[in-house]
């Protein structure tokens, strides 16, 4: 393994859980929005899966111990595959005055919920947190190789 490598790998980690971070305050800060009647925006979320490892791609080699029939030999790191709506359903709040309510009187409001929000952003900053760590990490055993090379 060499120390790009680990840093590739890493960074993955980082870019995935930026954008995690960014879609949780897109959320955030539509938490309110109804764009007319019966309608109103709908909670977002990222989907990840492992990166696919092979041809000029970095990667580590996957650990004995997670070896298992069927998985692949290495790791490389995480790919953001997608943003997706969440399908749960929209609130509705009866307000028979507000211009946007239905005929019901009833305006729709988005599936946010404020506090599944923050404790997703709490997630993903410790996740952007644990790879910088790791990255750290890698960078300090490279200056170590290089000063015992040294010496």
């Amino acid at each position: 393994m060499s120390i790009a490598q680990a840093l590739q790998v890493s960074a993955t980690g980082l870019s995935a859980q930026r954008l995690r971070m960014e879609v949780i305050a897109s959320n955030l800060a539509n938490a309110d929005s109804t764009t007319g009647p019966g309608q109103a925006f709908r909670r977002q979320t990222v989907v990840m899966t492992p990166a696919p490892a092979g041809g000029q791609e970095f990667s580590l080699r996957r650990p004995a111990a997670l070896s298992g029939s069927g998985s692949r030999t290495d790791l490389a790191g995480v790919a953001v595959t997608g943003i997706v709506a969440d399908q749960s359903p929209l609130r509705r709040v009866y307000r028979p005055g507000d211009p946007l309510a239905d005929a019901e009187g009833y305006v729709t409001k988005p599936n946010v919920d404020t506090v599944t929000e923050m404790v997703d952003m709490v997630a993903a900053t410790r996740a952007y947190q644990a790879n910088v760590t790791a990255m750290g990490a890698a960078k300090q055993m490279f200056q170590d190789t290089l000063r015992i090379a040294r010496a």
